[in-house]
C-alpha cells in the first residue's frame, strides 16, 4: 500500500472533531421533530375512546390524564371514566 493511499484513510483528530461538530449540530434538529412528532394529539376514534371505563382502567387513573377533563396524548374533551387502547396505570 503506497503513502498516499494510507494517509487518505487515517483518522485524524481534525477529521473527528469536524465529525463531532456535525453530529452536535444536527442533534437539536432531531430533538425538535421528535418533540413536534409527540406534541400532536391522536383523534379519539384511532385510539378507540369510549366515555366507559374498561375495567378498572379509566383515564382518571391513568398518568394521560389531565384533570378536569383533557389527555396527554388524545384530543378533544375526555371523560374522567373513560377509557382508550393509550391507558397508562398511575
Amino acid at each position: 500500500m503506497s503513502s498516499e493511499k494510507y494517509q487518505s484513510k487515517q483518522l485524524t483528530r481534525r477529521t473527528i472533531l469536524r465529525g463531532a461538530a456535525v453530529t452536535a449540530g444536527a442533534f437539536p434538529v432531531l430533538l425538535a421533530g421528535i418533540n413536534a412528532a409527540h406534541a400532536a394529539k391522536a383523534s379519539q376514534k384511532s385510539v378507540g375512546y369510549q366515555d366507559t371505563p374498561k375495567g378498572a382502567q379509566s383515564c382518571d387513573n391513568c398518568r394521560l390524564f389531565v384533570a378536569p377533563a383533557d389527555c396527554k396524548t388524545v384530543e378533544g374533551p375526555v371523560s374522567p371514566k373513560g377509557w382508550c387502547r393509550v391507558y397508562v396505570k398511575k
